[in-house]
């Protein structure tokens, strides 16, 4: 299966979630890959080829409201997809959405701090997005946004249990499909909850892959606002997945 049919399989299994709220405390849910499947698409058919494999896959929790809900990109802050990754393609905001959160695409006017801390030291390390995507992916464990009547994010380790239990069980079935497809040594959560699934995951099916964990880069964590990329090289150095030092102009 390649990482496209896998993503058409998890966009439609959760097709119906939005009209699932208000749940609980979840007054909107937000389907990303529906929505702004086009620019999901470009980025699995230029980034991760059919044939395509990686020595690590690095792993985010869910959408952030200025990322991917944005943009339909892992850790997508609209200028980072836009002008890094060169991913321009139209987003078809959803019927429903909070009127605080509105949906603007990669012409969104306000920047994710975490996507602009993970995408940014790609650049500053790697330069383009190709010498990158040789060694590495990044996905999402869940594609799903979950928010409150205000409009504030939920996480998913904050969900109903009947609400997460049925949505985990595709978004696991997910995972497993993009290990095997992209084969790599290592899968290495962005921050603790990310890594649990992923070790969940490898432990369940008995891959023979080695998972690691990476701080997250969002400014809710005080450790990450002191210099997420120099911190996130030196643990990936450690798991033995080394980036490039980062060019002179970035430091």
């Amino acid at each position: 299966m390649s990482l496209l049919q896998a993503a058409v399989r998890l966009r439609d299994a959760l097709r119906d979630y939005p009209e699932r709220a208000p749940t609980g405390t979840i007054s909107y849910i937000l389907n990303p890959l529906d929505y702004a499947w086009d620019n999901y698409a470009t980025y699995l058919e230029r980034f991760a080829p059919p044939g395509h494999t990686v020595d690590a896959v690095l792993l985010g929790m869910n959408p952030g409201p200025f990322g991917m809900v944005q943009t339909g990109v892992p850790f997508g802050t609209p200028p980072m997809v836009r002008d890094f990754l060169q991913i321009r393609g139209p987003v078809h905001p959803p019927a429903r959405f909070h009127p605080k959160r509105p949906i603007g695409g990669i012409d969104a006017t306000r920047s994710e701090i975490s996507g602009e801390r993970v995408w940014g030291a790609v650049r500053d390390c790697f330069g383009t997005p190709e010498p990158f995507f040789k060694r590495f992916f990044i996905a999402n464990y869940c594609p799903l946004a979950f928010q409150t009547e205000t409009g504030a994010n939920v996480t998913p380790d904050h969900l109903p249990r009947a609400l997460w239990d049925d949505c985990s069980r595709h978004c696991t079935e997910h995972l497993i499909a993009v290990l095997h497809t992209l084969k790599p040594r290592t899968v290495i959560g962005f921050g603790r909850w990310a890594e649990l699934q992923a070790r969940r995951v490898v432990e369940h099916e008995k891959l023979e892959v080695q998972v690691g964990g990476l701080l997250h880069p969002s400014p809710a964590s005080p450790a990450a606002n002191r210099g997420w990329r120099d911190q996130a090289r030196a643990q990936l150095e450690a798991l033995g997945h080394p980036w490039p030092e980062p060019t002179p102009l970035s430091r």
